[in-house]
């Protein structure tokens, strides 16, 4: 339908726990992980319109090209509907509020986003099962995104278990000035294990976040070998714990760290942790429900 207009907010997330095992065969590390949306978002505009597809990126050192996860997402969508040749009849205009390279999973956010949306305004009523079939084609954790809260992955990280949501916290993410692409991290931890310097998984910080199983132990089996490269990392964490954070770590293959805090306490330490060379977000956890509604499901 001509003119019709969706808008998605695609909420970012944070790892709240990390298990790396070791590079397979197929060139995939074997991964454990517990995700959390969280309330940071970009948003994304589609709107029905004749003639080719358009995507326009409202962030500087975004690409806007075929190489965007959301203009996969649409090719991806428009293959799966049976129409022929390059995607048409939609313009996406996407404002980022979610930082590149660090660990938030924006573009796989994005990418989610753009499945639903376009669904509706192409009016091709995929199921969410085709969907999430769809999402898994453009990388693992775009799965997850059509799940939202908090939710188990394993595999490759997109193999999605929806668990019981934590209890609700304030979240603070820092993202310094530098960014590290995800290939980089991954390779780091593989010369650092076969050189010795870190065999296994990382202890971690137990805490309790509502889960009638018990304690969730916080730890990130990437973060030691990016903090070795960057110092920045380092003292992003012990600033949250500093503030009195109920727990930090980095989120993904970094860069950004998280603090876990109350809600009232979190505003708080936002204030605190500000300095020119970081960018300071403040947010909070996201329930199931919260994650789905923002992203249109």
């Amino acid at each position: 339908m001509s003119g019709r207009v969706v808008v998605v907010r695609p909420p970012a997330k944070v790892n709240l726990s990390l298990r790396v095992g070791a590079l397979g065969e197929d060139g995939f590390h074997d991964v454990r992980t517990v995700l959390q949306s969280i309330s940071i978002t970009d948003t994304m505009t589609v709107t029905a319109r004749e003639g080719r597809f358009v995507l326009s990126v409202q962030a500087p050192g975004v690409t806007s090209d075929r190489d965007n996860l959301v203009w996969r997402a649409a090719d991806a969508l428009w293959r799966a509907a049976g129409r022929n040749g390059e995607p048409r009849g939609a313009h996406v205009r996407l404002a980022k509020g979610i930082p590149v390279e660090a660990g938030l999973g924006g573009g796989s956010a994005d990418a989610a986003g753009a499945l639903v949306a376009l669904n509706a305004v192409w009016e091709l009523r995929q199921s969410r099962r085709d969907l999430r079939r769809l999402a898994a084609t453009l990388g693992s954790d775009v799965p997850f995104f059509l799940q939202g809260g908090t939710a188990v992955g394993v595999g490759r990280g997109d193999e999605i278990y929806p668990v019981d949501d934590v209890t609700r916290l304030g979240v603070v993410v820092i993202k310094p000035a530098f960014g590290v692409v995800t290939g980089d991290a991954y390779a780091w931890l593989d010369e650092d294990r076969a050189s010795g310097r870190q065999n296994g998984s990382e202890a971690g910080v137990e805490i309790d976040l509502g889960w009638a199983s018990g304690p969730v132990l916080v730890g990130n089996d990437l973060e030691p070998p990016v903090r070795r490269r960057h110092q920045g990392v380092v003292d992003m964490v012990e600033d949250c714990r500093r503030e009195g954070a109920l727990v930090s770590a980095m989120t993904g293959s970094g860069s950004a760290v998280f603090g876990l805090f109350s809600e009232a306490a979190a505003s708080r330490a936002a204030h605190k942790l500000r300095r020119p060379d970081r960018l300071v977000l403040l947010g909070r956890t996201l329930s199931r429900r919260e994650a789905a509604r923002k992203i249109g499901l």
